[in-house]
């Protein structure tokens, strides 16, 4: 295989199993990270040189500093592929792609997998179901919004990700005070219609603009009740055969290709209504899914996305034929919350059903694997009552 040279991007911690795929696939890695990770467990063997951005908040890279850091890089190296491994990443890389004309999504694409009103217009625009939203830019426009819509509302941070940031609304008088509240900044924002429901997500791979393996899974609490109400997070895959599962792959597919995801992982979300039983789509991603869901998803279907995300980037760059491997139909849930025990002796768990446990101080977590998708629901439940009562801690939401 032809070596190549890719520079990642990541603000965060992670993705260490797709520099290694990269690695072992022989190609050439460089890493560009928050100087916050430098104590973190990177795979050092797989990366040819590591670049640290200053700052307590990878979120918020001077993008001046960052385009001329790579300057420096591009100088003394030939850069094939620039790959952003967070949500918070995909401005960056393509910022970094258009300023170096490196191939890959540019900037106006890219604004469909990290900025939420990018994504709502889009979706719009090709009868993509959404919840009523608008834009908040002009005071007419966002009136004429309200004269028909129905709260409450949820004003959201267009370009962070998950719950972070996300307001609910319960009248007009509220939105304005906020809007008074946040004038210098409200353009960063939009206001959509808040609708009770369950929430999902998909996590995919595409190539040539399709689905080529998709696993739909459910939140058993939604994401923004965990965020704001309190709450331990757990989500459980679909079965395949499941008739929601079935309903969302044809969703995902739609969405994804209206949004130009050409080939690539993404982990999108959406909403089923309790009011009319429709799903709604809420967001999208051109990256593996966090919060470890890709382990509960590889737990399932033996398929690790971070692996097969670099194989098929590396087949894509080289011209070389990309199939994903066969893997099975079992079924995963995952169970994460903060603990007050600093570090949880998981030996006390004696379940042939866990698959994986999360070694992170403060924290305390399990994925479960079992071909019965009721076996799963039964040990997260157990196992949500038994931390509740023994480890949980909950910390203010990080804005």
């Amino acid at each position: 295989m032809e070596s190549k040279t890719f520079l990642c991007i990541s603000c965060d911690f992670k993705g260490e199993d797709f520099l290694k795929a990269l690695h072992d696939l022989g190609h050439t890695v460089y890493l560009i990270t928050s100087e916050t990770t430098k104590e973190d467990n990177w795979p050092w063997e797989a990366l040819k040189e590591v670049f640290y951005m200053p700052g307590t908040d990878g979120r918020e890279w001077n993008l001046d500093h960052l385009v001329k850091g790579t300057a420096h890089i591009f100088r003394l190296n030939h850069i094939d592929k620039i790959i952003a491994l967070d949500d918070y990443d995909v401005r960056k890389a393509a910022q970094l792609r258009e300023e170096f004309r490196s191939a890959g999504m540019g900037q106006t694409t890219a604004r469909h997998f990290y900025d939420k009103l990018a994504m709502r217009v889009v979706a719009r625009d090709h009868g993509i179901r959404i919840p009523g939203f608008s834009a908040l830019f002009n005071d007419e426009k966002i009136t004429a919004f309200f004269e028909k819509s129905e709260g409450p509302w949820v004003v959201k941070p267009r370009t962070d990700a998950g719950a972070l940031g996300i307001r609910k609304l319960h009248t007009v008088d509220d939105f304005w005070k906020w809007s008074d509240e946040n004038k210098e900044i409200r353009h960063t924002y939009l206001i959509e219609e808040f609708k009770p429901g369950d929430v999902y997500h998909v996590d995919s791979l595409f190539k040539g603009y399709k689905s080529i393996f998709t696993r739909s899974s459910k939140y058993l609490q939604p994401p923004f009740e965990v965020a704001h109400g309190g709450g331990i997070f757990r989500s459980q895959t679909l079965d395949v055969k499941d008739k929601e599962s079935k309903e969302l792959e044809k969703f995902n597919n739609k969405l994804l290709k209206a949004f130009g995801l050409n080939f690539g992982a993404s982990h999108s979300e959406f909403i089923k209504c309790h009011e009319d039983g429709e799903f709604y789509f809420l967001e999208t991603s051109a990256r593996v899914g966090g919060a470890h869901l890709a382990d509960m998803v590889h737990a399932a279907s033996g398929i690790n996305l971070w692996k097969e995300w670099a194989r098929l980037e590396s087949a894509m760059i080289v011209g070389e034929d990309y199939n994903v491997p066969k893997g099975n139909k079992s079924n995963g849930g995952i169970i994460v919350t903060l603990s007050k025990v600093q570090n949880p002796d998981y030996s006390q768990f004696d379940d042939s059903s866990i698959w994986w446990n999360l070694h992170k101080e403060y924290h305390i977590g399990f994925i479960f694997k079992d071909d019965s998708i009721d076996i799963i629901k039964e040990k997260l439940d157990f196992f949500a009552g038994f931390i509740a009562d023994n480890y949980a801690a909950s910390v203010p939401l990080k804005e």
